[in-house]
């Protein structure tokens, strides 16, 4: 193996004849050694508005001689470990594929999931019933009053859902999958309706919700029926849920209550009070999952009030349960104080912020900068959004949103968008156990990894229209690269 202490070694034995070499061997730094003899080792990827993951020649990381670095990779400051990338199983991600020839679609499946392959992608979400990226309104069971769920069925997903996540699992039979539904069944809500209001002007107005002013409601309310006889029953639909993926051959390893509890939308959706979430979950669902052994995590968490979280970790009912909490969109707000006081717990991005369907490169950067945020404030498990779209990105209710897949209606044909390469410049290299490694410096556009095998991984951006160079330090090793102007770069060694 190509070792520094090998080098030294081999010095020392000739020390009397060429001292001089471990000195300069000192000076040079092990990245030369590295690069000098085994440059499989060391791999430099770039991505820019042009070109997209585009290998560089190792040849020009050079070995400054002198000079400040711009950014310091504390390598004795390890932060969180990062337990994996993913995205989320939506029915329209897999219509959208279903457009495809099979070839193709097993191919972007490959691309996603297979080990080595390019993303890596380990854990993932999907929904429990309809969400706003469904073909239409549905849950497991809307027949009013059948609290012992004999009607239940996921008959649904078997034509989109199980067939998205089994394509997977034939690349990764290891894949983690966890879930949360958008709205109960509409039986158990008091407005009997999926959605909570109506469409508003910053959606197509082609997508009408045939919801009534007296079924709208407003945060801060309980849109779920607050009785014993409903918790229950909800709790056995959870239930009932993770058996039926069981026997398709799918664990779910772990649930969130309700995504977006505050959230009233003209898609499924339903609000909940953070105190009735507490009941669900202390008295319900918390011990009906750990029966089944699924973990229960709060979330999503999407409001900047760390006080919501609070709550229900420090419930003497529901805190027992949680094993952690999923924060996105505005919840990244609250994610700093609460990992400040509790620094031990299980953080999810369980949802990139969407887009607007255009797929492009200030879009991109939008996302790399959600994403250091973040990793930076302790996050675990970081999940994409949508998988694949047509292009356009139009959901259901008429809200356009990014994926990292569009697919090509008219011609059949498929591309990878500028995000999906974003989140392969970490996802392919940093493997689940890896550690975050805290930077310090002026520079501070790049995040750093350290995997299980001691591997290092560098990510960089360059957000200047020109080329910029820049000196890293980590440990003994300083180096200097030049990075394209607008560029993605990943060096790992």
């Amino acid at each position: 193996m190509c070792k520094y202490s090998y080098f030294v070694y081999i010095c020392g034995k000739n020390q009397k004849k060429k001292s001089f070499m471990k000195k300069k061997l000192l000076s040079i730094g092990i990245l030369t050694l590295l690069l000098a003899c085994q440059k499989k080792n060391v791999e430099w990827i770039t991505t820019t508005p042009d070109v997209s993951w585009e290998t560089q020649d190792v040849k020009k990381i050079e070995i400054p001689s002198k000079g400040k670095p711009d950014a310091i990779v504390e390598i004795n400051r390890p932060q969180q470990t990062i337990d994996g990338f993913g995205a989320c199983f939506n029915e329209l991600g897999w219509t959208s594929l279903g457009l495809l020839s099979e070839a193709d679609r097993d191919s972007i499946m490959k691309e996603l999931f297979e080990k080595d392959a390019g993303a890596n992608f380990t854990v993932c979400r999907m929904p429990v019933g309809a969400n706003d990226f469904s073909r239409d309104w549905y849950s497991y069971n809307e027949t009013d009053g059948d609290f012992e769920m004999k009607n239940f069925s996921i008959a649904n997903d078997r034509e989109t859902l199980i067939p998205f996540i089994k394509a997977a699992q034939k690349y990764n039979p290891d894949l983690k999958v966890w879930a949360s539904p958008w709205s109960p069944p509409i039986w158990m809500k008091d407005n009997k309706h999926y959605a909570c209001m109506p469409l508003g002007n910053y959606f197509d107005q082609r997508f009408k919700t045939d919801i009534r002013p007296d079924q709208y409601r407003a945060e801060g309310m309980n849109m779920f029926i607050q009785d014993s006889a409903y918790f229950k029953a909800y709790s056995l639909y959870f239930s009932k849920f993770i058996k039926a993926y069981r026997s398709e051959g799918i664990n779910i390893f772990m649930v969130m209550p309700q995504n977006e509890f505050n959230s009233c939308q003209p898609f499924p959706s339903c609000t909940w009070k953070v105190s009735g979430l507490a009941t669900f979950v202390g008295k319900y669902l918390g011990p009906e999952m750990k029966d089944l052994g699924v973990e229960v995590m709060f979330g999503t968490m999407e409001r900047p009030n760390p006080a919501m979280v609070d709550t229900l970790l420090t419930d003497s009912l529901s805190g027992k349960y949680i094993s952690g909490v999923g924060f996105q969109w505005a919840g990244k707000k609250a994610l700093p104080d609460i990992h400040k006081r509790y620094p031990d717990l299980k953080i999810f991005q369980t949802e990139q912020e969407c887009g607007n369907g255009e797929n492009d490169w200030k879009g991109c950067v939008y996302s790399w900068n959600l994403m250091k945020h973040y990793l930076n404030n302790g996050t675990n498990v970081y999940d994409y959004w949508n998988i694949s779209l047509e292009e356009g990105g139009m959901s259901r209710w008429g809200w356009r949103q990014n994926s990292l897949v569009t697919v090509n209606k008219n011609a059949k044909t498929f591309q990878f968008t500028y995000e999906y390469y974003l989140l392969k410049h970490i996802s392919h290299y940093v493997k689940p156990g890896a550690k975050l490694i805290a930077i310090s410096g002026e520079f501070t556009n790049m995040l750093a990894f350290r995997n299980t095998d001691g591997r290092y991984v560098l990510v960089i951006h360059n957000a200047e229209d020109s080329e910029a160079k820049k000196v890293i330090a980590l440990g003994d090793i300083t180096l200097s690269v030049t990075l394209k102007p607008q560029s993605f770069n990943t060096i790992t060694w």
